[in-house]
């Protein structure tokens, strides 16, 4: 049996084994280590389980989504509760500025703009959406404002990366130019490799992280 056979039938089994995912329409597909996934789940929430479970998978080098969210007949939403609905939620939420979040939905597709501090705002506004019913896809376009010179930017990074149990920092190199930081070196997986850019983006002022980490073959 070929890697790529094996690994097809590792992403197979972890799409059953997770709880939150029907993978009864799922189809997946495996060539030089990056999977395919198609076919169509009932939410975008599942939508994204799905992808998340293949990262996991060690040896998976890339995620190509292909995946269509089909809701069921009698849970199909209008725009303007959906709208609602996302404005009810980021209000609730006090990690989220709310007057500084615009929220567009049409045909079920959110498309979030406006400007925060951080990052992990941003993320957080996102992760909002994915959880409302009727939601197909989630456009976001918030901008995060730099507020910290960009000097203190890459030395915030290190010292992160150094905190961080499941990474070998030497083996990872960041560069800072104005508020964008490029990751590039090697680590053994998906989850390492997350866990950089996380780093990254904790750091306050950045605005882009263009990650070039490269995973060790197994």
């Amino acid at each position: 049996m070929s890697d790529d056979l094996e690994l097809q039938q590792r992403v197979m089994d972890e799409l059953d084994f997770e709880p939150s995912i029907n993978a009864a329409h799922i189809g997946v597909s495996v060539r030089d280590g990056v999977v395919t996934l198609s076919g169509h789940v009932a939410s975008f929430v599942e939508k994204f389980a799905a992808e998340r479970a293949a990262r996991r998978v060690k040896g998976i080098k890339a995620v190509a989504q292909e995946l269509d969210v089909h809701l069921p007949t009698d849970r199909k939403t209008g725009d303007d509760e959906i709208a609602a609905r996302a404005i009810n939620i980021l209000n609730w939420d006090t990690v989220v500025p709310r007057e500084r979040v615009t929220i567009k939905v049409e045909h079920g597709i959110v498309t979030l703009g406006g400007e925060v501090d951080w990052n992990y705002q941003r993320t957080e506004a996102e992760y909002d959406m994915r959880k409302l019913t009727g939601v197909k896809a989630v456009i976001n376009n918030i901008l995060v404002k730099p507020n910290v010179r960009t000097e203190d930017v890459r030395a915030k990074i290190r010292a992160a990366l150094e905190r961080t149990a499941e990474v070998e920092a030497n083996n990872v190199t960041v560069t800072v130019s104005g508020s964008t930081v490029t990751l590039a070196g090697k680590v053994n997986a998906w989850t390492e490799r997350e866990a950089v850019e996380r780093a990254a983006w904790s750091a306050p002022g950045v605005t882009q992280v263009v990650d070039r980490i490269e995973l060790a073959r197994p």
